[in-house]
């Protein structure tokens, strides 16, 4: 953050201060502000209906943070007057907490958009937004979308060994390797693996590829309707399913399988293993929305897990710390069984 401290325009050490806030809001809420430099409203009841709730949710996890430290870094300035700026931030933050005298570290990074205002010498910020959210529209077969800049790029055709394809007829059998799952989601958790296509809403595509990773057997049909697969772009299409990159075709998928990569449901997060995997229905409706993989597990044995879109290391399972969440949000567990 010292580049934006450091930075000649006033403006930038607004940014300053609103990481310091951010910071001191995700350890010691109740010390109160110094300086109140975000004017936003909608997004002050926001926060403040957060805090709240993670205070209840530390004591409930018998959770201690100790501190949050979070880099920004400007991504692109969209508007400079004397009065007023609009700039996209990255936020990547690491939080340390404590539990049953076990240190944990969760490692997230977001982007916003801040729009900040001149208010005689001081500046204020006026309007924040979101730029990934977990609470996305659900995704419909027919509004799926990669990362737009991937039309110039050369087709991504990830490495597959000729034996998983077998022309599509067959899978490849034998155990799960839950660790190298579990790696491979460590590697990218906060970057898209260039092998293959990026989606604007991404977790789901991240959450396949670490399930390959662990040697999950491809099911291609050649229908994005069916099977389980990736392709990548082929004669400047979209060669993938849906199960693929979509949450809610993803958990139909593991539900439905018999055979190769399937999921049996379990009722409680404890009975989840290594490379396990959680979907999340954040209206209670049915319609899943969002994917993860536990890659690690708390001082109390309870998952935590790997996330893309609002990209996620290690970070406690119920996700109640996202704006997401709320009280009709369901989970599906699905346990990986050790053989395909």
């Amino acid at each position: 953050m010292s580049s934006l401290q450091q930075a000649e325009k006033p403006w930038k050490q607004s940014l300053y201060i609103y990481v310091n806030q951010y910071n001191q809001n995700r350890v010691d809420y109740s010390s109160g502000l110094k300086e109140q430099i975000v004017a936003d409203l909608n997004y002050l009841v926001e926060r403040g209906e957060r805090q709240f709730r993670l205070q209840a949710w530390y004591e409930e996890r018998e959770v201690v943070p100790l501190k949050s430290e979070t880099r920004a870094r400007l991504q692109r300035i969209l508007r400079e007057t004397e009065d007023d700026v609009v700039a996209d931030v990255r936020l990547s933050s690491v939080f340390y907490y404590e539990k049953r005298g076990m240190t944990h570290r969760e490692d997230i990074v977001t982007r916003e958009r801040l729009t900040l205002i001149r208010d005689g010498d001081a500046w204020l910020i006026v309007g924040i937004e979101r730029l990934e959210d977990e609470r996305h529209p659900l995704q419909q077969a027919g509004n799926l979308s990669a990362d737009p800049s991937a039309a110039g790029r050369e087709p991504s055709l990830p490495f597959m060994n000729g034996r998983v394809y077998a022309a599509g007829m067959s899978t490849r059998s034998g155990r799960y390797e839950r660790e190298a799952a579990a790696a491979y989601a460590d590697r990218w958790w906060d970057s898209g693996n260039p092998e293959f296509a990026e989606f604007d809403v991404d977790c789901t595509n991240y959450i396949s590829q670490c399930l390959f990773a662990g040697k999950a057997p491809i099911h291609y049909t050649g229908k994005r309707e069916s099977g389980w697969w990736y392709k990548g772009y082929v004669g400047g299409r979209e060669w993938w399913s849906y199960s693929w990159a979509v949450s809610n075709s993803f958990a139909n998928y593991l539900y439905t399988s018999t055979t190769g990569l399937r999921g049996e449901l379990v009722e409680r997060p404890e009975q989840l293993m290594l490379g396990d995997v959680i979907v999340y229905d954040w209206d209670g409706d049915g319609a899943f929305q969002h994917s993860t993989i536990v890659t690690a597990f708390d001082a109390g044995g309870m998952p935590l897990v790997n996330a893309h879109t609002v990209s996620s290391r290690h970070r406690y399972w119920d996700y109640r710390d996202s704006y997401a969440w709320n009280d009709k949000t369901k989970y599906r567990f699905y346990h990986i069984p050790d053989y395909f």
